[in-house]
């Protein structure tokens, strides 16, 4: 399914998804990725939310952004808070959704000029 097209070409949107992939741009991507104002991390953590750590979040930190969208997969699963709280304790405010909601809500908040970032969790599956 096609999105929309980006109103802020530094900052990289969803543009489409499909089964076990999304969009960002003309890229098609299958793995656990962070969006945010500049920056397209791939590949980042895990694709299973009990395996990442604190630290990994607190690396998001230096994004600089106001929220964290968290996309937990297809469905929606809370992290103990101990997860979140570097993020929290930087002052960032995070919301959490499955990854489809995560992805659509990060591309309406780019478009109104908020501060947002967004972690879109994959699903690891076999190679």
């Amino acid at each position: 399914m096609k999105l929309h097209q980006n109103p802020r070409p530094t900052t990289p949107l969803v543009t489409g998804f499909g089964d076990g992939y999304l969009q960002i741009g003309d890229r098609r991507l299958t793995r656990t990725l962070v969006l945010g104002p500049g920056t397209l991390l791939e590949d980042w953590g895990s694709g299973n939310l009990d395996d990442l750590k604190p630290d990994d979040f607190a690396q998001l930190i230096p994004l600089s952004v106001q929220i964290l969208l968290l996309g937990t997969g297809p469905v929606q699963r809370f992290p103990k808070p101990a997860l979140l709280r570097p993020l929290i304790d930087a002052g960032i405010g995070v919301e959490v959704m499955d990854t489809l909601a995560a992805a659509r809500t990060y591309n309406i908040l780019v478009a109104e000029g908020r501060s947002v970032a967004a972690v879109l969790m994959q699903p690891d599956v076999a190679p």
